[in-house]
């Protein structure tokens, strides 16, 4: 196969080699990395590749459950993302049911963390140019980070070092979804933490 040819079959700026619409091509691991040397295309983890010339026209967060999945972008990154924590965020951090990974590479860093398989739910698909962005939920992206981060927060100071803008959240947290949600999660220390998120 010609990289030419890989331009023709592969529509998308990004691929991993196990893409349907290379079922039956003949691309090796070596041609890969030759396009790669030559800077054709930059390698996004083992198995998965960008396009250099659309770089562009990626967006970081689209990458995120294309290159680990089942995953969707949480915690810290959904957070930002919302305008619920003052904090720029230097990763994208995602959760899965999946063990914990963390990726680099040209769009940034990468982070996975584990969350039980009955919890992974309360995520909305963002559609893109070329593919989505699955982002938690507001009230989902709150309690995800409570809950995997609770046996570091057991003080009013613990809590108020997160530096929550209530002002912000006040606006777009659905109250009711916000408690059937806890209710499922269960836990009396994450019920009264995540009470404090409502006021």
């Amino acid at each position: 196969m010609k990289y030419e040819d890989l331009r023709a079959v592969v529509r998308t700026p990004y691929f991993s080699v196990n893409d349907p619409v290379l079922a039956g091509q003949s691309l090796f691991n070596y041609q890969l990395s030759v396009w790669t040397k030559k800077g054709y295309l930059l390698r996004l983890k083992n198995g998965f590749y960008a396009f250099t010339r659309e770089k562009e026209r990626i967006r970081s967060e689209e990458l995120a459950s294309f290159l680990y999945e089942p995953s969707y972008l949480s915690l810290e990154s959904a957070l930002a993302w919302y305008g619920f924590i003052p904090e720029m965020v230097f990763a994208y951090v995602s959760v899965t049911s999946r063990i914990n990974r963390k990726y680099k590479n040209a769009f940034g860093s990468y982070i996975y963390r584990h969350i039980k398989p009955d919890l992974f739910w309360g995520y909305t698909q963002i559609k893109t140019e070329y593919g989505h962005i699955l982002m938690a939920e507001p009230e989902k992206a709150i309690l995800d980070y409570l809950y995997l981060n609770l046996a570091n927060i057991n003080t009013d100071d613990d809590f108020e070092n997160i530096r929550f803008n209530t002002d912000v959240m006040e606006e777009k947290i659905d109250a009711n979804k916000m408690q059937s949600y806890v209710a499922a999660f269960g836990g009396k220390k994450l019920e009264r933490w995540a009470k404090r998120c409502l006021r």
